[in-house]
This record gives structure tokens, sequence and C-alpha cells, in this order.
């Protein structure tokens, strides 16, 4: 399933060739698998994630699993934007965005790591440590959504949410290939 993008993830369940079930417990797996050496999870909502992919699906992208990077609400998850000075209450509602983009069908895993704040070019916050890129852990996984090129890169799933103020994606997508 890591040779295929989300578009092709989303047309195999749709017309029954994969069950989002099978695609969310081997990004599961692979997660597991690859996260102790690349550090790219902040947190996981497996357990939650296993249970929506029982259905109903709907939208565009149904059954595709990803991953929120870790500045945006999810309802009863914690933001920590990379720090140990944010608040660990689970957040009572999703932002506007998690909404719309869990409207599109995709199914979250978790949240993606970042630098503290989103601030720095590179991925490694002082709360989590660094993130790893999986092509050579010895390098950079860039900034500020380093967890999500990391996740995609390492196989784990096909698309990741990511936002960009000043590079934010450029910079991870150029750093994790």
């Amino acid at each position: 399933m890591a040779d295929h993008d989300g578009v092709a993830l989303a047309q195999l369940i749709a017309s029954g060739q994969l069950k989002a079930s099978e695609v969310v417990e081997a990004a599961i797996n692979r997660a597991q698998q690859v996260n102790p050496k690349i550090n790219a999870i902040a947190s996981d909502s497996f357990t939650e994630a296993k249970m929506q992919a029982k259905g109903p699906l709907s939208g565009v992208f149904a059954g595709v699993p990803s991953f929120i990077k870790d500045n945006e609400d999810v309802k009863g998850g914690v933001t920590l934007f990379g720090s140990n000075a944010t608040h660990t209450r689970p957040a009572q509602k999703s932002s506007a965005f998690v909404k719309q983009y869990s409207a599109q069908g995709f199914i979250n895993l978790g949240k993606s790591t970042l630098p503290e704040f989103g601030l720095t070019a590179t991925t490694e916050p002082s709360a989590l440590g660094a993130t790893r890129n999986p092509w050579n852990t010895d390098h950079s996984t860039g900034g500020s959504s380093g967890g999500a090129a990391a996740l995609v890169a390492a196989g784990v799933v096909p698309i990741c949410h990511g936002n960009d103020g000043g590079g934010s994606i450029r910079i991870p997508a150029s750093c994790c290939g």
C-alpha cells in the first residue's frame, strides 16, 4: 500500500478492492515499525482510527489514513505545538481546518511533530526530541512540517496535513524528497 498515493488508495477503497480497515491497520503497523527511528509522531490516535475505519465512511478520500500537524486542535486530543510550555487539556472541539480535512474522508492516525511553535526550519522540539529524516537519520527533516514529511517519506501514510508560513512545507518536502 505504500506504493500508492492518497487518490489511488481512495479509489481502491471505494471500489472495494481494499478495505479501509486494512489500509489503516497497515499504516499503523508501518508507523509502529518506523517511528522509533524517526520520531515523527507527537501523539497517536490509533484506537480511534481503527474504530473510524470500520465505517460508515464518506468523502473523496474516504478511508485514507493521515496525520494532523500538532498545531491544530483535534477534539479529545492535546495540541502541544512541540512545546513543554503549553497546556495538556484535551481540545473541546476540532479546529475548522480539521473539520474540513476530516470531511474529505481522511482517517486521522494522530499528530505529527513540528519544531517548538513552528518557529524554526528544523523539527527538533525540546518537548519530544529531534524528528529524523527517514532517508538518513543523521539528516534533518526540515521544518516546520517535518513530522508530516518524514511520515510520508517513510511510507507510513500517503498524505499528511502540513501548513506553511515561510517554507514550512517546502523545506521538509525538499529535505525528505
